[in-house]
């Protein structure tokens, strides 16, 4: 059985035509004039056009054992790549932004650094990708 689409969201007529940016409304729902849910604009990691390309970076969720929260979390501040380190409910217990030079530096960050550190049980990563905007012909 489908369910019946509701009346009140939809596509405006802005949202439908092509979007010249990465950050225009293209796709998003509105109700009563208003977007469902903010426009976040995507954030871009290297120039588009032809600058120098910044690290890769990162996002490493951690899981760790009970009562070891803290003491990981002081030892991920003093490694120099992780430019976040944020402890949160649930799991993962930890989400740090990392930057390093290349996948292989995040290889080693990840495998022998933080899986090096006591009370780390678990990790999972994931590379940000660089948008690059396309001309819509």
């Amino acid at each position: 059985m489908k369910k019946a689409k509701s009346p009140v969201a939809t596509l405006s007529p802005a949202a439908k035509s092509p979007a010249g940016t990465l950050t225009g409304t293209r796709g998003i729902r509105y109700v009563d004039g208003e977007p469902a849910i903010p426009a976040v604009p995507c954030t871009i990691h290297a120039p588009v056009d032809g600058g120098v390309v910044m690290a890769d970076r990162a996002y490493v969720l951690i899981h760790v054992l009970p009562g070891q929260t803290s003491s990981v979390v002081r030892a991920l501040r003093d490694i120099k790549q992780i430019k976040t380190v944020d402890p949160c409910w649930g799991k993962p217990d930890i989400i740090t932004v990392v930057e390093v030079a290349d996948q292989d530096a995040l290889t080693q960050l990840v495998l022998s650094r933080i899986h090096a550190i006591e009370g780390v049980t678990q990790t999972d990563t994931h590379l940000v990708y660089r948008l690059k905007e396309t001309k819509v012909k």
